[in-house]
């Protein structure tokens, strides 16, 4: 076999298990938002099929796809990428300030608990019976779950620590920090939420 498509195999094998791993972490991620959504009264992942762990229905094509294949093939420093944001309609949470937090923190929580699983998996003495690529998924899944964890609780829009923070801001500065300006009737803050026919009340872009 000539030894540039034994160098295409190797590469292959040495990022497969990072790509594997984050598929897993934006799957549970994504779905983790919808799941908590539905909870708290939006259904519009669940209907539109995202409360899912089918990782086909979270990918972005560029995001997931091209992007970090492209910063891949560069030899880039460092890869990038994005899922399918899960559309959630703010205005049909039960408590809007309250579940908005908990639709937010929900991908994040998803991914620390996927940390702590291969954390436990990769030092609780499963590595000395476990082939070594699985070995290198597992700590691969401990750091890439931490890092897209503690990257989305960062308190800047559209990032979802910034309704995590906006859920704990006095009304006037968490609605600045949302983006929603002045609009502050259409969203009842601290009681019913927005008519579902209001200019104002279009489902978010998503989290």
């Amino acid at each position: 076999m000539p030894q540039n498509i034994l160098s295409i195999v190797a590469d292959i094998g040495s990022v497969l298990p990072i790509f594997v791993v984050a598929l897993i972490a934006i799957t549970f991620h994504e779905a983790a938002h919808g799941f908590v959504a539905a909870a708290c009264g939006d259904d519009t992942a669940k209907r539109l099929g995202r409360v899912s762990l089918n990782p086909i229905r979270h990918i972005d094509l560029v995001g997931t796809i091209i992007l970090p294949a492209v910063l891949y093939l560069i030899h880039s420093p460092f890869l990038f990428g994005w899922a399918k944001p899960v559309p959630v309609d703010w205005t049909k949470l039960r408590h809007f300030k309250r579940d908005m937090m908990l639709v937010a923190a929900a991908g994040p929580a998803a991914n620390f608990a996927l940390a702590a699983v291969s954390g436990a998996l990769f030092y609780g003495g499963f590595h000395y019976a476990a082939p070594q690529w699985m070995m290198t998924a597992l700590s691969t899944s401990v750091a890439f779950n931490l890092i897209l964890g503690v990257f989305n609780l960062i308190p800047i829009p559209p990032l979802d620590g910034s309704k995590v923070l906006a859920g704990l801001l006095p009304e006037k500065w968490a609605l600045r920090l949302l983006g929603f300006g002045r609009r502050r009737n259409t969203l009842k803050w601290h009681r019913q939420p927005a008519p579902t026919d209001s200019p104002d009340s279009k489902p978010d872009q998503g989290v």
